[in-house]
């Protein structure tokens, strides 16, 4: 089975993570996978907007653990690659000069929260919900959100996302601009792709240099990846991301000591 499907749909690259047994969750491969389809649409002069969407009523789970460690028992020993290959696909998404769509429907959390806060637009389904949770097993933001999250929702509903880990449902993500519309999940895909079309139609030029300037004038978002790299090496190799992970993986309440 193909982990990620790259399909084109008019003029619009439509890239969706097929792992719906695992609720979308990331590997290696799903990332290099994503990472290729970003860098090609980007390439190619044909395409004018680039979706990211899962499958099987999730978009995604964030990073697949169990079968990162059952892949690699030694991941421990190079987290510095293992983190490098995450960031490089929300590089493929930031630096591609299309406008991208996440189309979100069921859990994005985690990484797969960030994934989405990366896109430059976001459909939702009702049933979709944005969930920064990193925090309950010990661990920060990584794939941007801490520069995404204040300058999305501001300092305030920033920190309350990352410290409480609380879901974004579909209606408070409406609510607070976050999304472009809040539809059915069946009505999901039309929604998206009348988007697609809509930007197909647009000025490329135009959108690839209005997308530069604004996010140039957001900050420096390259070293906001390097603050988290930098802070999540700290934390993986902590005693509470190990008390948080086994917690999770034994479905009980983690044990923090801030160590």
């Amino acid at each position: 089975m193909n982990e990620v499907i790259v399909e084109k749909k008019g003029r619009t690259t439509v890239v969706t993570l097929n792992r719906p047994e695992a609720r979308n969750a990331l590997t290696r491969a799903v990332l290099s996978g994503i990472t290729e389809a970003f860098t090609g649409a980007a390439e190619d002069r044909d395409v004018r907007a680039v979706v990211l969407t899962g499958s099987g009523g999730s978009f995604c789970a964030g990073a697949d653990l169990r079968k990162t460690f059952s892949d690699d028992p030694d991941v421990m020993n190079h987290l510095g690659e293992y983190l490098d290959s995450f960031h490089a696909v929300i590089r493929a998404i930031v630096r591609c000069p299309k406008p991208t769509i996440a189309s979100v429907d069921g859990p994005a959390v985690g990484f797969g929260a960030d994934l989405a806060f990366a896109c430059d637009l976001r459909v939702a389904s009702t049933r979709a919900y944005l969930q920064e949770k990193f925090v309950n097993i010990g661990l920060m933001p990584d794939g941007g959100g801490t520069f995404w999250l204040p300058r999305l929702l501001g300092t305030a509903r920033a920190l309350k996302a990352i410290f409480l880990a609380d879901e974004l449902a579909a209606k408070e993500l409406d609510a607070l601009g976050l999304v472009v519309s809040v539809v059915p999940p069946e009505e999901l895909g039309a929604a998206t792709m009348a988007l697609a079309q809509r930007l197909e139609a647009g000025p490329p030029l135009a959108y690839q240099h209005a997308k530069q300037s604004v996010y140039a004038g957001l900050g420096d978002f390259e070293a906001a990846l390097r603050r988290e790299r930098e802070g999540q090496m700290v934390l993986l190799k902590s005693k509470d991301a190990l008390e948080g992970i086994m917690a999770w993986s034994e479905k009980r309440s983690p044990n923090f000591r801030g160590e």
